[in-house]
This record gives C-alpha cells, sequence and structure tokens, in this order.
C-alpha cells in the first residue's frame, strides 16, 4: 500500500513542493525503463510525451480463463517548483495474450501532458503493477522543458519507434511505435522529430549522423554514419514540419549518438538536436499498448 498512498501526496504536490527536502521513494521493486519527448504544442505551451517499456519479469501474470493477463498503473507528474503547478496525467495499461508472455518481453506505451515552458521543473513517472498493491517504482529528476515559441530555426526532440507495430502513438496524422532508446533491438527503426520556423518553399538540407559510442560515452573509433536529405519545406501554416524517417539497417549492439541537423538554405539558419540510442540485441520483442487515461489535471 506504500505506492498508492504516495500518489495522493503528489496531487498535491503544487501546494507543498519543499525541493530542500526531498520525498522518500517507494521500494525499488518494479524497474523500468522511459524517455521523455517534447514538442511544440498547438497554441503554445510544450507537449511532454513519456515513452515507457515494462519487462513481463516484473508483473504478476493473471490468468483469466485460457488468457494471461498484465495489468500495470502509470502516473506522470510535471511539477514547476517556481510557479508551484504541477501538471499530471494518471493511465492504466491492459494486456491480454493466449499464453504466457517470455519473461524479458516488453510491455511498451506512452502518455503526456502539456505544460508550460519551465526550467524549474521536476519530473515523476511512478509505475505500480495493477495485481499487486503497494508493488511499485517512483523515478523524478529536474527536467527542462523547452520553450519552442521563439522565431528561430529549431528542432523538437527526437523520438524512436519500431516499425510495424500496432496501437501507435499519432501526432500530426504520423504514427510512431515509441520504445524507449535504453532498450532498442537489432533491427531497423523509424525516427520521428519536427523542425518549426522553416517556411514553406524554402529549400533545406537534412543531415542524419549516427556516431558509435565507447562504453565511457565519448566518441569511438568508428567514424560516424551519415545521410543528407534535400528538400523543400511544405510546413504548416505555423511554419512547422513533421518528418518520420527510416533506419533500414540494424544497428549492432552498443550506444549511438544520434545527431539530426538541418539547414535552411533560404536564411541560412542551422540547427541540431541529439539522442543517444542504446541497442541492446534482445530478441523476447516487444508489445505496443495503448494506456488508458484515468484523470488528466492540474
Amino acid at each position: 500500500m506504500m505506492l498508492r498512498g504516495l500518489v495522493p501526496i503528489l496531487c498535491v504536490l503544487g501546494a507543498t513542493l519543499h525541493v530542500e527536502a526531498p520525498r522518500p521513494s517507494p521500494p525499488r521493486d518494479l524497474p523500468f525503463f522511459y524517455d521523455l519527448h517534447t514538442f511544440r504544442a498547438d497554441g503554445g505551451g510544450t507537449t511532454v510525451v513519456a515513452a515507457i517499456a515494462v519487462p513481463v519479469s516484473r508483473l504478476r501474470r493473471e490468468r483469466r480463463g485460457n488468457r494471461s493477463r498484465y495489468r500495470f498503473d502509470v502516473r506522470f507528474v510535471l511539477a514547476d517548483t517556481a510557479q508551484r503547478t504541477v501538471f499530471h496525467t494518471e493511465d492504466s495499461v491492459f494486456v491480454s495474450a493466449p499464453r504466457a508472455l517470455p519473461r524479458q518481453h516488453l510491455l511498451h506505451t506512452y502518455v503526456e501532458i502539456q505544460a508550460p515552458p519551465s526550467a524549474a521543473t521536476l519530473q515523476r513517472v511512478v509505475v505500480t503493477d495493477a495485481a499487486r498493491p503497494g508493488v511499485g517504482q517512483l523515478y523524478t529528476t529536474p527536467f527542462v522543458i523547452p520553450d519552442y515559441s521563439g522565431s528561430e530555426l529549431m528542432l523538437s526532440d527526437i523520438a524512436f519507434g519500431l516499425p510495424g507495430v500496432e496501437g501507435r502513438w499519432t501526432r500530426r496524422g504520423i504514427s510512431l511505435a515509441l520504445l524507449p532508446t535504453s532498450q532498442f533491438p537489432e533491427s531497423s527503426f523509424d525516427v520521428y522529430y519536427e523542425i518549426y520556423n522553416l517556411p514553406s518553399g524554402n529549400p533545406y538540407d537534412t543531415e542524419i549522423s549516427i556516431q558509435p559510442l565507447d562504453d565511457d560515452g565519448s566518441d569511438g573509433e568508428d567514424r560516424p554514419v551519415r545521410a543528407l536529405f534535400s528538400g523543400e519545406s511544405e510546413a504548416r501554416e505555423d511554419d512547422s514540419v513533421a518528418e518520420l524517417r527510416r533506419v533500414e539497417s540494424a544497428l549492432p549492439k552498443g550506444s549511438y549518438r544520434f545527431t539530426i541537423t538541418v539547414t535552411d538554405k533560404v536564411s541560412g539558419q542551422t540547427a541540431a538536436s541529439s539522442r543517444l540510442v542504446q541497442v541492446r540485441g534482445w530478441r523476447s520483442g516487444t508489445t505496443m499498448v495503448q494506456a488508458m487515461p484515468r484523470g488528466i489535471g492540474r
């Protein structure tokens, strides 16, 4: 019951935040993986998307008739410690399979929140096993919510997903099976990003660079793999462009820095965004599941 007792506390975080006295964390008995991605929100603000993956081995398998069932709950919180405002969402994930899934199989989902830009935000992600009250885990860190409202050329975060998967995250007519970048298999994958303030009709170049990294995170001896694309902007009315690229070649096990650089050939402006990707090489498979919102509030 410890984790479920923590949830109401997070609801009133805006009134009781004291960053100099951190709250105790719940028992660390349900490790999971997650990434946060930020994008410009329509009408102002920033959309923050959490891609979450939970290994089946960490969840209790329930039997319903001849099927196996797995359930977990997700709570995602953004707390602005300067403005003392809290944005949060509560969601549930449900998976039913004809037989037990492999222990290292990953169940992955996504949740998202819109919040104002802020350099004084704490992010908290809580995952609990819905079949075992009190079993779960919380991760929390400072998190800067970027401001995409400027007029200069900008790039959103880079999001990664697996091709050919149902139940995908959809944005601006593009679908992506989001997966945390620390858990990628040796396979092809999709890459999604958005370009801001690139007027329609402007010619532009996009360079994609994949740099192998050493164990300490420094650039490896191998040269980066680069690909260059040229095109003409088909921006929306707000001068933003959404792009989906597919990397067809599987990457060997290891860590990589993935960098996208865009150059507006009319203004000469350049913008870049980078993300670390860790290829694990596991072959136990994944299942993408859409989370069911339990409530969104402020």
